[in-house]
């Protein structure tokens, strides 16, 4: 007596068959007529075998529960679901000699049932991808397996493997089949036949479909796809009222379709319920599954994720992918692009996909190609965007002004188009701090970092043509703050990989200005690629301003090739006065007079529009001033130094005073050290190290007394060494360290043994004044307010004060 439960193609019958034939005695299948057959078995003391017992009809079951509780001894196999009182009749009447549930076969025993359909040992990556395919299904397994010996020629014999006795051990003996030996087929050969729909199943899914119904059917066929949809997305897909579903789901799990426990088709199932599909099926299947999700309104990249798996291309699902790509743009433009490549396959309308590509590209830094006199108002801010990304900053402006005014204010302040910009503002965040930059650098600092965080929490809407985090550190820079350009470039920002380029290359160009030379000379390892305009000049300014502090003539003649295109183009605009300022210096020290006047007289241009405002006036006059330093032109040094403005806040303040000593310097007139020094430690303090110590120099060489001179020459040397970079050989307490160069740390060393200025300066062989800017610089730098907290820094990062 017992019960065999399982699902169609566990392999009932085998462990009936099993059963049967350990149980010594005769066995009567139940089969044709059941009252003779019972008659025959209580006479004969039979035992009676009733297999599928869910398909017998009610009067044959409440038979055989009579003769069971009569004594005649019965094994029954049924499906898991008992769906009828007769059926739970005779269970009952049975189950009272145990319980037997055809469970998944496991790894070894799907390489049995492999072994013997083949005639041949498989190997271990076989037998494992024959249990994922059939999820240890033994019918299932038994077809696959049958599949492959077809396609594969593994069988050498005339055998043809049935289903219906499949199960474990299959005739393959112990543990058979995961021998590594005999002929193990090519994994790469494997997998392209499990992922062709075998035609056992293909056959077996048809009759099954023929039984069924249409509304179970259209529910398995949609769990084909194998998607991951809940109840109410299938329903709707499948066309079948949600009170039904679960119902013809059991009826799925019990004829052996679904993965057991779960609600997924068996993968092997699946494909072979696509291979009885024709194209024209398949097509409103998928469509039918694109409108569900549709209406569900699901997450859009969730949805596209799933359909894209299950490789849907219809017109409905289209609009899917281009929700994805509309969704996964700014984020992840790379994605996103494909998303819209998936859109177009599907037959999207290009219209709905272009300005979301364009986008998309324009973020990857791809050439955007767009005109500007579009009539959508996407693509139009896109066209002023990358018009400004590429240095075609008057264009950028007019375009953007009549695409968007809020987005125009940076562009128009860059142009010296004031009065527009103050105009197109409106309450915007960024725009007002770019208006006030325009007037005061420093002021607008916290301004800008306030509106990087503020677009950093937003969703993005447009391609900007800058972003928060590259015009804050470019006026940051101009304020003298590079700690405050640092912050704002090592965030993870936004505007996509192309920004990030722009980001990484202003970064470099802002420590060499600042004295620290490592990460500039990281950038320049690079291949330059295929940069726009903006930031080939950018690029351009670093590699001229690392051979100009290099003191290498013949470098800067090198890179000159790469210079005088930037110039020659004439597109600066008020952003780029200082990275233009090292190009021009680069042009007059190679006597390239020709392509210094018309920039600037461009930059000018824009000063003059902006009202001429002290910062930027003392920032275009010292660039003058560099200029005719540069070309040794003492008169123009002096008229320069003469013009530029008071008022300009610290930054201007210090070049002010440095442009005045300097143009006595180069007249020949003796300045006394003291003034030379306090101001290229001014210069120091704005971040203008390189500048203070050619400024020390030039002085070093006009002077007549020969004490002085070796005074200035020091602190020439001393400004325009390089800041040290961590190795991976430094011991973690002294990375804070850093950033100190060399002679610093020295100071560092002896501030903390207790020695004062003059013993250091003595010790070292440097002026007091000398030492007190190295103090100021390493409080800086390590960010300690005071001199106790300096001390304090200094114990945890200096190993030996000695």
């Amino acid at each position: 007596m017992g019960v065999v439960v399982g699902v169609d193609g566990a392999g009932r019958t085998f462990r009936l068959r099993r059963r049967a034939g350990a149980s010594g005695t005769a066995v009567w299948w139940a089969a044709g007529d059941l009252d003779a057959g019972l008659a025959r078995a209580r006479a004969d003391g039979a035992l009676v075998v009733v297999d599928d017992a869910h398909r017998m009809p009610p009067g044959a079951l409440t038979a055989f529960a009579d003769a069971a509780r009569a004594g005649v001894p019965m094994l029954i196999a049924r499906r898991p679901t008992i769906d009828g009182p007769e059926l739970a009749d005779l269970d009952e009447a049975v189950a009272a000699g145990g319980v037997e549930v055809a469970e998944p076969l496991d790894r070894d025993q799907v390489a049995a049932v492999v072994a013997t359909v083949t005639g041949k040992t498989v190997s271990p990556e076989t037998a494992a991808a024959v249990h994922e395919a059939s999820a240890g299904l033994a019918a299932v397994a038994a077809a696959i397996a049958e599949n492959l010996a077809v396609s594969l020629g593994l069988r050498t014999d005339a055998r043809s493997a049935g289903t219906k006795g499949a199960g474990p051990g299959g005739g393959a003996g112990r543990g058979g089949g995961v021998a590594v030996a005999g002929a193990r087929p090519v994994p790469g050969r494997v997998a392209a036949v499990l992922e062709a729909p075998a035609p056992a199943l293909v056959a077996r899914v048809q009759r099954r479909f023929a039984v069924l119904g249409p509304d179970v059917a259209t529910v398995a066929r949609v769990l084909a796809l194998r998607l991951e949809l809940d109840d109410a997305v299938l329903a709707t897909a499948a066309g079948v009222a949600g009170d039904t579903l679960a119902g013809m789901l059991r009826t799925l799990r019990d004829e052996g379709l679904l993965v057991p426990g779960e609600e997924r088709m068996i993968p092997a199932v699946a494909l072979a319920v696509f291979g009885e599909l024709s194209a024209a099926e398949r097509r409103r299947l998928h469509d039918g599954v694109g409108r569900a999700l549709v209406a569900a309104g699901a997450d859009p990249v969730a949805t596209a994720t799933q359909l894209r798996a299950a490789r849907v291309r219809t017109p409905t699902v289209a609009a899917v992918y281009v929700k994805a790509g509309e969704a996964t743009r700014f984020a992840d433009p790379a994605a996103a692009l494909a998303w819209f490549d998936d859109a177009d396959e599907a037959g999207a309308d290009p219209a709905d996909t272009a300005a979301g590509r364009a986008e998309a590209g324009a973020l990857l830094g791809l050439p955007v190609d767009v005109d500007p006199q579009t009539a959508d108002p996407r693509l139009a801010r896109l066209a002023g965007a990358a018009a400004a990304q590429d240095g075609r900053t008057e264009r950028a402006a007019d375009t953007l002004l009549a695409a968007d005014p809020p987005l125009a204010v940076p562009v128009l302040v860059g142009v010296g188009r004031l009065e527009q910009a103050a105009a197109a503002a409106k309450g915007d965040r960024f725009a007002e701090a770019a208006l006030v930059a325009a007037e005061d650098p420093d002021a607008a600092v916290p301004l800008l970092i306030e509106a990087t965080e503020a677009a950093e929490r937003a969703t993005p809407a447009a391609v900007l043509p800058d972003t928060p985090q590259a015009l804050g550190a470019i006026v940051a820079v101009a304020a003298g703050d590079l700690a405050a350009a640092e912050h704002l470039l090592e965030r993870p920002g936004v505007g996509g990989p192309a920004a990030a380029t722009r980001h990484r290359l202003l970064l470099a160009w802002a420590r060499m200005r600042a004295g620290r030379y490592d990460t500039a000379l990281a950038e320049l390892a690079h291949p330059e690629g295929d940069l726009p305009g903006r930031e080939r000049l950018l690029r351009a300014a670093i590699a001229a301003g690392i051979a100009r502090r290099r003191g290498d003539i013949a470098g800067l003649r090198a890179v000159w090739g790469g210079v005088e295109p930037v110039l020659a183009r004439r597109v600066v605009d008020l952003w780029q006065l200082e990275a233009a300022e090292e190009l021009l210096v680069a042009a007059a020290r190679l006597q390239q007079r020709r392509r210094v006047d018309p920039v600037l007289a461009l930059l000018d241009k824009i000063v003059a529009g902006l009202g001429r405002p002290p910062a930027w006036s003392a920032a275009l006059g010292w660039v003058r001033v560099q200029v005719a330093v540069a070309a040794n032109e003492p008169d123009e040094v002096a008229r320069q130094a003469s013009a530029m403005p008071a008022g300009a806040g610290p930054r201007g303040a210090a070049q002010r005073a440095a442009a005045a000593v300097w143009a006595n310097v180069l007249a020949g007139t003796e300045v006394p050290a003291d003034t030379v020094l306090a101001v290229t430690d001014g210069l120091a303090a704005v971040q203008l190290p390189w500048e203070a110590s050619r400024l020390a120099g030039q002085a070093a060489i006009h002077t007549r007394d020969p004490i002085v001179a070796r005074r200035l020459l020091e602190r020439a040397r001393e400004l325009s060494e390089a800041d040290s970079v961590a190795t991976d050989a430094q011991p973690a307490k002294v990375g804070r360290a850093a950033s100190l160069s060399e002679r610093e740390l020295a100071v560092a060393k002896l501030v903390l043994a207790g020695s004062t200025h003059r013993e250091i300066g003595a010790q070292l062989y440097i002026a007091p004044k000398t030492v007190e800017h190295h103090v100021a610089r390493i409080r800086s730098k390590l960010g300690a307010g005071s001199r106790a907290e300096l001390l304090a820094v200094l114990r945890e990062i200096v190993s030996d004060p000695g």
